[in-house]
């Protein structure tokens, strides 16, 4: 996929609204060789997708031994909005809590003595630091199921217009 493609499906209204949201379905290959598909907040920088997890967390020597990602971000309403992206994962180990992990996001809500607290945690449990993933989308696609469709369902479609045609 080219480029300007990725940033054209990534730059559409629904494609950002869904960027906005907090957690994605990180999807790779464990050192097993079994795929695995994990939840995980994110943000986006407008480049990249970019999540944090613990030093100790077993998908970073997945993700080392075989950058390969997808993941998939969607809703939860009719007509579903799904934007699907993969790319590869680069780990960068930080010092102290990422800056886009304390971030507050748009729909995970706290009152301020919850968020208080939680930085507390947060800072206390990660003491050590954390790992950044980070990933710049190499392809993307949005399903919206009113103006684009998984390309499976585009093939019916199409054939279906060929029967009535015929």
């Amino acid at each position: 996929m080219e480029a300007n493609e990725i940033t054209e499906a990534l730059n559409r209204p629904i494609s950002r609204e869904l960027l906005a949201r907090d957690v994605t379905r990180l999807a790779y290959v464990a050192q097993d060789g079994t795929p695995r598909n994990v939840p995980i907040a994110f943000t986006w920088n407008g480049s990249e997708i970019v999540m944090c997890t613990t030093m100790n967390a077993p998908k970073l020597a997945s993700l080392s031994e075989n950058p390969a990602v997808a993941l998939t971000i969607d809703t939860e309403v009719h007509p579903p909005r799904i934007l699907l992206i993969r790319g590869r994962a680069e780990l960068d180990f930080v010092d102290g809590i990422p800056d886009e992990y304390l971030q507050p996001t748009s729909s995970y809500e706290m009152t301020a003595e919850q968020r208080v607290e939680w930085e507390a945690e947060v800072r206390s449990l990660y003491y050590d630091g954390m790992v950044r993933i980070v990933v710049t989308p190499t392809w993307a696609k949005l399903i919206d199921f009113e103006t684009t469709l998984p390309s499976a369902v585009e093939e019916l479609v199409r054939r279906r217009e060929e029967r009535q045609r015929a």
